[in-house]
């Protein structure tokens, strides 16, 4: 859907509220295209998919995970295009940790079984946000999301009991959900954020 802005547009997946509210989308933007300067009231998080975006402090590539507090004021645009992921008014208080994390160079963690590796990516309050890489054939036992989890398959195909979930996939699991996911011959590689359904997150003035 085209957004407000020439040359930038977007694939809602959640959305509370209008235009001012909580959301979750892909967000192309054309080569060239861009955002006068404004300020995130209720901050944003940005996941760089392909090409590379940037602002008045720096160029961020594909792979780059960005957070921008509430508050926050910048000045976006993409010279060549690029495809984000980004989640706005989904900041609890206090939370005001500003990040830029090139994944490609970070350093990765064993994960809680063999053939997970986990890359954290914020956590505040019990709301944590990381990327995990699925070896081929990695099988995680059953369990349960207390606070929902959500996902957006990046590389592979993910699966658990109820399906399989290609690249460019976008899960939520609600509250309380259980499951047992696995990958096959492919692996994945996928964004996770767990424990943020239901949480005290900030909410835009009039909703």
């Amino acid at each position: 859907m085209p957004s407000p802005q020439p040359g930038v547009e977007r694939r809602m997946l959640d959305r509370v509220g209008r235009e001012v509210g909580r959301a979750t989308s892909i967000v192309r933007y054309a080569a060239g295209a861009g955002f006068h300067a404004h300020t995130h009231g209720g901050g944003e998080e940005i996941l760089v998919l392909d090409g590379v975006f940037s602002d008045e402090d720096g160029d961020y590539p594909a792979g780059s995970y960005l957070r921008n507090p509430p508050g926050s004021t910048h000045t976006p645009f993409s010279r060549n295009g690029c495809t984000l992921f980004v989640k706005l008014w989904q900041f609890a208080a206090g939370d005001r940790q500003a990040l830029r994390v090139d994944t490609g160079t970070a350093q990765w963690q064993p994960g809680l079984v063999p053939g997970l590796s986990v890359l954290p990516l914020h956590e505040h309050a019990g709301i944590n946000t990381a990327l995990v890489r699925w070896a081929p054939q990695t099988r995680f036992t059953s369990h349960v999301h207390p606070g929902g989890e959500e996902i957006l398959v990046l590389d592979g195909l993910f699966r658990d009991e109820d399906g399989e979930y290609p690249q460019g996939s976008w899960l939520r699991n609600p509250r309380w959900s259980r499951h047992a996911p696995f990958t096959g011959a492919e692996g994945a590689l996928i964004y996770v954020k767990v424990g943020h359904l239901g949480a005290a997150l900030l909410v835009p003035a009039g909703a």
